[in-house]
């Protein structure tokens, strides 16, 4: 068996390999796409030969800008294979040892997209089954499972509640408030960082994120009571593929009394000024709060995302 990455030689072949788990996977079509545009490269993306045939592949994606890559898209083995656990799992180890000797310095998050209600679906929940053994055999230990909601027009523009002010904010400002925010969060992410590194290297970490979202910064609120108190931020933002809710968040000391609210509106009224046709917006299944305000917002759940992550340094 052979582990490599591709090489342009391999598009053909690498393409053509056929996934039929209902499951997410890349299709043709949009591989070459982004392929084109260099989130999808071919050292991003592996495969497993055995006597010259593709048997597995694995295909990690970032964005156009990213110096290494930010999540594995798309793990599949054939049927034909008899340890497919075992065969994945040695893919993943092989694909971030080449990434961590190119100088990343966690390995790239597994992102695998179900459909809603899948614990009930046998075909999905053995398909997810030895994905995760593998992930977790790769030293992908952390597992979240997220709600991935959407926006679009027919729901309605929530009109401005009036208690909150939204100003602009220097990074300075910004920064702050990423600090008091994570406090007592139950984002998993923001909590796992929270643990490893503390709140100030945290907060640093997630307004740098932002910053190279492709959103525009200029989008960013800070928000304030009627008495100039600060009550957290809304920060819009953007994916490759659609506006976003990027990141909003209240103080500790203000929570409970409806900000969240006000803050998801602000996001979603901004987008919608510019003319978005589509939001899109993640929050943890652990996440009540959140997973409540976009509930009352009119966000549908559109599917699920299982995330796996290795622990933090």
């Amino acid at each position: 068996m052979l582990l490599r990455p591709t090489a342009d030689a391999d598009l053909v072949r690498v393409t053509a390999f056929t996934v039929e788990d209902p499951i997410s996977w890349i299709p043709a079509d949009r591989y070459r796409d982004e392929l084109a545009q260099g989130m999808y490269r071919p050292q991003w993306s592996w495969i497993a030969e055995a006597d010259g045939e593709i048997v597995a592949r694995a295909l990690w994606w970032g964005q156009a800008t990213s110096e290494h890559p930010l999540a594995l898209d798309c793990l599949h083995v054939a049927p034909s294979v008899d340890d497919r656990v075992g065969l994945a799992t040695e893919l993943l180890r092989a694909g971030h040892r080449a990434f961590a000797e190119a100088g990343a310095a966690q390995p790239p998050v597994y992102n695998l997209t179900l459909p809603n209600g899948w614990r009930e679906d046998p075909k999905v929940s053995a398909a997810l089954t030895w994905r995760r053994a593998a992930a977790l055999a790769a030293g992908l230990t952390q597992e979240v499972e997220r709600l991935r909601l959407e926006w679009t027009p027919e729901i309605g523009v929530p009109a401005a509640a009036g208690r909150l002010a939204f100003e602009e904010a220097p990074d300075e400002a910004f920064l702050d408030v990423f600090r008091r925010v994570a406090e007592g969060s139950l984002d998993a992410e923001t909590r796992k960082n929270l643990a490893a590194h503390g709140p100030a290297a945290t907060a640093r970490k997630e307004l740098e994120f932002y910053r190279n979202c492709p959103g525009e910064r200029s989008w960013w609120r800070l928000a304030r009571t009627g008495d100039g108190a600060v009550a957290g931020f809304a920060i819009p933002s953007a994916t490759p593929y659609s506006p976003n809710v990027g990141y909003l968040g209240v103080v500790p000391e203000l929570r409970g009394q409806g900000h969240v609210d006000e803050l998801l509106a602000e996001i979603t009224r901004s987008h919608a000024e510019r003319g978005a046709e589509l939001i899109t917006a993640t929050t943890d299944t652990g996440n009540a709060p959140m997973a409540a305000a976009f509930a009352r917002a009119g966000y549908r759940n559109t599917q699920i995302r299982m995330l796996f992550s290795a622990p933090a340094d």
